[in-house]
């Protein structure tokens, strides 16, 4: 445990060191100026070397740079932010005390020193310390895991697909590192592709949680059934065994799941509480994916119904989370009226749709997930 005593007086140094000394704090460093305690700190060094101190007991009143335009230097300095910085001083002026601790010290205490008041405050203020570290070492571990979940959760969504009869792309703009929305899609055979777009209840952590379970179970699901009724009754099936008993709102997500037979020309799919996207057929033809049942997981069975669509051409469906409609229109109802004005043109990529939706500076900093999908056949 390393303490800073700093002040130009020699005795005042000598007697503060015996003092802690006596107490059992033996690693006490001495510095005379505010620059030598500068120099110890490599305050202006290498952020990867410098010494560890757990406390600096700082004189207010010295030449050239005094004890508050230090604790300010400190204080600004990420390194040594964190650092207890207790003020000795034989001033009686309650604004510079209350400078001192708005500038960030931590306590104060006036000469002559009183040794009982003295090693208190440097109990508390130790103790106040090991207090931060504990919660700072706690928030990096926190972080570390908060990170690998958002690696291990992207490396779930799908990477786009670019084939000769079919494409599929993807704007995916999480309002945190950890997203309620997942998309996924699975290549059947050489001409049907599954599509899904879901959004998990709430946003954060505990979506993301779900979203990742759900994706295990949707992969599994795909490998052995194909027909999306079959499908979205699989996915309910694993929702409702998350609830439990004493809670009344069960776990739930709003889905669109969608076949797409590029040889058959045909597009099975079931909406599931969901925004309804678009189908944009031969070009001329727009269809609103809204029909299926509801919510997957709200209820222990649902009825589930699949609309088919045809095509002679081509087909380019969107698809979008609801977090992208409150981003682009206060109302509901307006952000609908403006996704239809632009499912009706032909697209050459998702982010070029969401660059039209949404500036750049809007597209950050939402307070929902967003995400986008653009699906467009190929006349082969």
């Amino acid at each position: 445990m390393t303490i800073l005593l700093v002040d130009d007086n020699q005795v005042n140094l000598f007697v503060i060191e015996k003092i802690l000394n006596n107490a059992g704090y033996n690693d006490c460093v001495s510095l005379t100026s505010a620059q030598e305690l500068f120099d110890y700190l490599q305050l202006d060094g290498p952020s990867n070397v410098f010494h560890h101190v757990d406390l600096i007991l700082l004189d207010i009143m010295m030449p050239q740079i005094d004890g508050l335009e230090a604790c300010r230097r400190i204080k600004a300095n990420e390194r040594f932010k964190d650092i207890p910085i207790i003020f000795v001083t034989a001033l009686d002026d309650k604004n510079k005390l209350a400078q001192a601790l708005d500038l960030g010290g931590t306590d104060y205490i006036t000469k002559p020193i009183d040794k009982v008041e003295l090693l208190a405050r440097i109990r508390v203020a130790l103790r106040l310390k090991a207090e931060l570290d504990w919660h700072t070492q706690h928030e990096k571990k926190i972080q570390y895991e908060l990170d690998l979940a958002t690696h291990v959760q992207r490396s779930l969504l799908s990477s786009p697909l670019k084939e000769n009869n079919i494409q599929v792309e993807v704007s995916y703009l999480p309002s945190f590192n950890l997203a309620g929305d997942m998309y996924y899609w699975h290549k059947i055979n050489d001409h049907r592709y599954a599509v899904i777009l879901l959004d998990m209840m709430g946003h954060g952590i505990s979506a993301s949680l779900l979203c990742m379970f759900i994706s295990s179970v949707l992969r599994e699901a795909i490998k052995q059934i194909v027909d999306p009724v079959e499908v979205v009754k699989e996915l309910n099936r694993y929702m409702a065994q998350l609830h439990h008993e004493k809670e009344s709102m069960p776990y739930y997500f709003t889905a669109i799941y969608l076949v797409v037979d590029t040889e058959e020309k045909t597009i099975e799919y079931v909406n599931s509480g969901h925004p309804h996207g678009y189908a944009l057929i031969d070009e001329e033809n727009l269809v609103p994916l809204d029909q299926g049942s509801t919510a997957i997981g709200f209820f222990e069975e649902i009825k589930v119904e699949k609309q088919i669509l045809h095509y002679e051409k081509d087909v380019q469906i969107i698809l979008f989370t609801d977090g992208l409609l409150e981003a682009i229109a206060p109302d509901e109802f307006e952000g609908e009226e403006i996704m239809k004005k632009m499912a009706q043109q032909k697209w050459k990529g998702s982010q070029i749709i969401i660059d039209e939706l949404l500036p750049k500076e809007q597209q950050i900093n939402q307070s929902d997930d967003m995400c986008l999908v653009l699906l467009q056949t190929h006349i082969e």
